[in-house]
């Protein structure tokens, strides 16, 4: 089985933009702005977005099953307050969990939380409890920096992210680390910003001792961990000067990478340099690369193909396509397991 931990709802219909920007556009004026029910959205729609996108390149290019979430640079936390992001975030968590009941073999949810700059991260569990008791979502995304670029919150080991953590503990849920839209001109929200943020949330885990105090505590850091793989050394060299132990039991029992590098060499380095078990298959498809690589012929995120070709054996390649999410996400696992997969 082949799954791609890293899918957004990115060919979602355009009703849901054109909600969102009568959103924006009365932020000042929220009594003036679209109400919930004002959003109409057919199974049908949802059905002609997904077979003639999503679903399409799963079957063209081998993939079986999507962890499947809003789409990331539209979650836009930095917009509005906190009413604002909550009424958004539980709008397109929705339209996730219809997605995978409508095609509950392919698809399975993961959850935006309502961030807001300067808000509780603890106001977004609700949200969390909700996805995971009713929708049966397997996962969330935490963005680090809901400032939109601006970094205005603390770093992940501080405490005001404690309550999320113990929330993912009780559940045994990982969260992909995903920031969104940048509004800062300095970062290009997907050539600079998601890549930053990759980078910074490892070393804010690495100068920290935040798996002391969750242990169990799971981060996926998606994009191949941005800068991290490729300059390895210097995590353990910085990590060794502040007298923190090896990497791989100071961070590596927690943190895990997924595959949305799309080259060769860039798979091929990840792969080598990072232990096997610590790599998750993904593709981000439909997302931040979307065209064809004219050195190849073939979608720069077609990532399935760069793992075939890297120096794995079989036992590897499972490892990465299958076992290392089933165990990461521990849902996902259970409810294969119900279904006899």
């Amino acid at each position: 089985m082949i799954i791609d931990i890293h899918g957004h709802y990115t060919t979602a219909p355009k009703a849901l933009e054109d909600w969102r920007k009568r959103q924006v556009d009365n932020l000042a004026t929220p009594e003036l702005g679209p109400k919930v029910s004002e959003l109409k959205i057919s199974d049908d729609e949802l059905i002609d977005t997904i077979e003639s996108n999503q679903l399409r390149l799963m079957k063209e290019r081998g993939a079986d099953l999507t962890i499947f979430s809003p789409r990331a640079s539209f979650m836009a936390h930095h917009i509005g307050d906190f009413n604002t992001s909550s009424t958004w975030s539980a709008i397109c968590n929705e339209l996730c969990y219809r997605v995978a009941q409508l095609f509950p073999d392919n698809f399975i949810g993961a959850a935006m939380l309502p961030q807001s700059p300067g808000v509780d991260p603890a106001s977004c569990i609700p949200e969390l409890e909700k996805c995971v008791n009713d929708y049966g979502f397997v996962g969330i995304n935490l963005n680090p920096d809901p400032s939109g670029g601006h970094w205005t919150s603390p770093p992940l080991s501080d405490k005001q992210w404690y309550p999320i953590y113990e929330k993912m503990v009780e559940y045994d849920i990982p969260a992909m680390i995903h920031v969104s839209t940048s509004c800062n001109c300095a970062f290009h929200t997907t050539g600079a910003h998601y890549l930053n943020a990759d980078t910074t949330a490892f070393m804010q885990c690495l100068t920290s001792d935040l798996f002391k105090d969750f242990p169990t505590l799971k981060f996926v850091i998606p994009h191949g961990g941005g800068a991290v793989p490729y300059h390895w050394g210097r995590f353990r060299g910085l990590a060794q000067e502040l007298k923190k132990p090896l990497l791989k039991d100071h961070l590596l029992n927690n943190i895990f990478f997924d595959t949305c590098v799309y080259h060769q060499p860039g798979i091929d380095l990840l792969t080598r340099v990072i232990p096997v078990e610590n790599v998750l298959f993904a593709s981000e498809m439909i997302g931040a690369v979307r065209g064809i690589d004219p050195e190849t012929g073939h979608y720069y995120d077609d990532t399935k193909r760069y793992i075939e070709a890297a120096n794995l054996t079989a036992d590897e390649r499972h490892q990465i396509y299958e076992g290392n999410a089933r165990r990461v996400y521990s849902r996902l696992d259970a409810a294969l397991k119900a279904k006899g997969k």
